[in-house]
């Protein structure tokens, strides 16, 4: 094994290890997080089983966002879609061999992948243009939407760049990617400078994932105005600790009354001295 190989390897798995504790860490927090107040968005569901409901149109269609944000939603929608087709894709160079199917969404990625590309663009410059996108932006997030671009820009370069040669390196890109997921046999490394930015750039982004606003895939099913249902009429909302926590209890009305009838007469005496 190369140097090279071997600095790539340890690359890609401290990558994915950072992305699985920090994703898992994160899920952890948002699950045991306390709700102690019932603020379903309306309108929500008014039983237990409309809950899933809501959540699938949320999680497929951005049924809030359509609603809030017609421009927005369109970008969103066709970037997440994109990238769902990209990384479906991107499996072939882990599963081997590959069926039928992933062979023929393999003949559209170049659509996918323009797609992803455009709906990038179109949300970074909703983020410039408007004035209350602009306002909301923060660095964190023009970072984020530039990395995602040039992941999207370097992977599609390599079907148009004669100097990338990356589509002549496709069995060794197998071999390397497949050898590090399945532990076995770990090709070398291509040494094309291309696809060592693209593959760099994505462990960058598998790093800040858990830290980013990405995190929204895993913390969207916690949310409390999406995952609650609306009866606070029908059934009283008590918290966990609430029912654990001892409470304190008031004095009876008989131990209240002897001590409001001394307080006037103590008064009495006062005044008369």
């Amino acid at each position: 094994m190369s140097g090279l190989t071997l600095v790539f390897g340890l690359f890609f798995y401290l990558s994915l290890a950072i992305f699985l504790v920090g994703f898992l860490a994160k899920t952890w927090k948002y699950a045991f997080t306390p709700a102690p107040l019932r603020i379903p968005q309306t309108p929500a569901p008014v039983s237990a089983a409309g809950v899933p409901v809501r959540m699938f149109q949320e999680v497929v269609f951005f049924k809030s966002l359509f609603r809030g944000n017609k421009l927005l939603w369109i970008g969103g929608y066709l970037f997440h879609l994109g990238l769902l087709f990209v990384l479906v894709e991107h499996l072939r160079f882990i599963i081997a061999p590959a069926s039928s199917v992933l062979n023929t969404l393999v003949t559209y990625d170049l659509y996918s992948g323009f797609v992803l590309l455009a709906a990038l663009t179109f949300l970074l410059i909703l983020r410039v243009a408007i004035d209350r996108h602009l306002y909301i932006s923060l660095a964190s997030d023009y970072a984020l939407l530039l990395l995602l671009l040039a992941i999207a820009s370097s992977g599609l370069l390599s079907r148009f760049w004669d100097g990338g040669h990356i589509r002549m390196n496709l069995p060794q890109i197998k071999a390397f990617i497949g050898g590090l997921v399945t532990f076995n046999n770990i090709g070398s490394v291509p040494t094309n400078k291309l696809f060592l930015i693209h593959f760099s750039l994505v462990m960058l982004l598998l790093i800040y994932f858990p830290f980013s606003k990405l995190m929204h895939s895993g913390g969207l099913f916690f949310s409390p105005t999406r995952n609650q249902v609306d009866n606070p009429r029908e059934k009283r909302w008590v918290t966990p600790w609430v029912k654990t926590r001892p409470t304190a209890t008031l004095p009876s009305l008989e131990q209240q009354a002897p001590a409001a009838a001394a307080a006037p007469v103590q008064e009495t005496a006062e005044v008369e001295g």
